[in-house]
């Protein structure tokens, strides 16, 4: 479906293509979709009128910092990033095509949800980044989901700024801003403070009837805080919500030099709204619709399901959040994903290395998920603990990855790393396990994220994770950054079509995607796992106290 259109291709009129391709690049029928992801910063081009191709990639890794307690990205690297993945990109256009591009249809930014990034009057950061991994704003959540009577999580940007109230932290008085990665990097871009109602969704509750935050929970707000807050009201601090299918902005001149480092790019160019990874992933996946879910797998590892209903009660497990286009979500979401597996997967990586025989990265992993296939349905009694940072799910201030064994456990190759991969659905399985009770249907489940390349592999156990059918497509390891170019293109179709229909006859109509049912047998022996995972969880805690 989404196969890298190649100047190689085999067909007779592939040199048509090519050249019809390089026609559109140059005219600007292309739609850019930029992604700051927790290691990576990608960058996806598409054409406008045909977004199932990906025409060219680029990327530049980065990583977090923990600087003061506190898990941080410098912005002198989010820019410096940008710059690196859209050269990138750049010059894969031109090797591929021997074009490069000084304009494009439409361009979408796309980011890590929730966090805090604040600024004064002047524009000027008043306090390092404070990303999604933060677990430092208990007080603040506590405090605000009794008040909302609606769960908002650690992460959420409203916690952040409550609780730095609460600290009564010297910044507070000189705050006129605040806003996530996406919704400061457009601003940068476009000099519009504005943000997609779905990754405002995570900043503050959204009113599914207006797509707007929530009036009387902004009150209430106001209320509670009363002086001590810097503005007449919160919504003042706040950026203005759009949802997919709203023109939010043009490329600016002094946004295009943040963009282009060889200052070729033309400004101009229209932005689509700024969206979330939770956002980019529904519409990566094409589950925008009620009864259909998702589940992302990077350094965090989340679910979404579109809601048919309003959840019956609050669940500390479960936030709302919405789609591009405002509808109601039910979000499980972890801080701890795929960084520990990678990091295993590493050390084996260098022993191959160490004993003479190198391997490449992608191969490591080929062979040890492959390996995981022959391991006993419940991982032979052992446990791995992915925790690197706090977990609120499973009620941990602090992460400490931990492999756990007793005498009688199996320990294989092949068992240890089923085991890993168990672990990173553990804590997701236990949220998951809250919907199921809530009644929540799911008719369907995709799933994205590096990890998934390996086919059939990590898709296989999150079916028998979940009990569910989970589909693949080859998007998978493209995700949000493709999902936002999608969104970017949506632009010029928004008056025709609503989004998910959009989707569904624009986008996916031809797709084909990999689906894997569940087992018995692997449902059964991952509901064993998961059952010591719980009983291990004080083993966890523990760790966390005398580490």
């Amino acid at each position: 479906m989404s196969a890298t259109i190649s100047p190689d291709a085999t067909p007779p009129d592939a040199a048509a293509e090519r050249e019809a391709v390089r026609d559109a690049i140059l005219a600007g029928r292309t739609s850019l979709g930029i992604e700051f992801g927790s290691t990576r910063i990608k960058a996806c081009l598409i054409l406008e009128d045909r977004p199932t191709g990906v025409l060219a990639v680029g990327s530049h890794e980065w990583e977090n910092e923990f600087v003061d307690r506190i898990w941080t990205y410098s912005l002198d690297a989010v820019w410096t990033g940008l710059q690196r993945a859209y050269a990138d990109l750049v010059a894969d256009v031109a090797e591929r095509y021997g074009v490069r591009p000084d304009t494009f249809g439409a361009i979408g930014v796309s980011a890590m949800m929730h966090g805090y990034l604040a600024f004064d009057a002047d524009g000027e950061a008043l306090v390092p980044f404070r990303t999604w991994r933060n677990t430092t704003t208990a007080t603040a959540a506590t405090e605000l989901t009794d008040l909302f009577g609606a769960n908002i999580p650690l992460r959420w940007s409203i916690a952040h700024l409550h609780q730095a109230i609460l600290d009564e932290e010297p910044h507070v008085p000189r705050v006129r801003f605040f806003t996530t990665l996406a919704g400061y990097v457009h601003w940068r871009l476009t000099g519009r403070r504005v943000i997609g109602v779905g990754d405002a969704s995570g900043m503050f509750p959204i009113d599914a009837a207006t797509n707007d935050y929530d009036a009387g929970l902004l009150g209430r707000f106001d209320d509670l805080v009363g002086e001590r807050l810097p503005v007449d009201g919160v919504r003042e601090l706040l950026p203005e919500v759009l949802v997919a299918g709203q023109r939010a902005g043009e490329l600016t001149p002094e946004g295009a030099a943040l963009l282009d480092a060889s200052a070729t790019i033309r400004p101009g160019i229209p932005l689509c709204p700024p969206e979330g990874d939770a956002g980019t992933g529904m519409v990566a996946t094409n589950s925008v619709a009620p009864r259909t879910g998702n589940v992302s797998a990077g350094t965090s590892i989340f679910a979404m399901v579109v809601l048919e209903r309003p959840l019956q009660r609050v669940h500390h497990e479960l936030d709302v959040v919405t789609t591009p286009a405002g509808d109601p979500v039910a979000m499980v979401h972890c801080n701890n994903g795929a960084s520990e597996l990678a990091a295993w997967t590493g050390l084996f990586g260098r022993f191959a290395a160490a004993a003479g025989t190198p391997v490449e990265a992608d191969d490591v992993f080929e062979v040890l998920f492959r390996e995981a296939l022959d391991g006993e349905a419940d991982a032979g009694g052992l446990l791995a603990y992915n925790h690197l940072s706090g977990e609120p799910i499973a009620a941990l201030a602090e992460g400490r990855p931990l492999f756990v064994r007793t005498p009688e456990s199996r320990l294989t190759l092949a068992n240890f790393m089923r085991a890993q991969l168990y672990g990173v659905f553990g804590t997701l399985s236990l949220g998951m396990r809250v919907l199921d009770e809530e009644g929540v249907a799911i008719d369907r489940m995709f799933a994205h994220g590096g990890m998934f390349r390996t086919a059939g592999v990590a898709q296989r156990f999150l079916a028998g994770a979940l009990d569910a059918p989970v589909a693949v497509a080859e998007t998978a390891s493209e995700g949000g950054a493709w999902g936002i170019a999608v969104l970017a293109s949506y632009l010029s179709s928004s008056a025709d079509l609503d989004l998910g229909a959009y989707l569904d006859t624009r986008v996916f109509g031809e797709a084909e995607f990999e689906t894997v049912r569940p087992s018995a047998e692997d449902v059964a022996g991952f509901a064993a796992y998961l059952t010591r995972y719980r009983a291990g969880l004080a083993v966890e805690a523990a760790a966390v106290q005398a580490l």
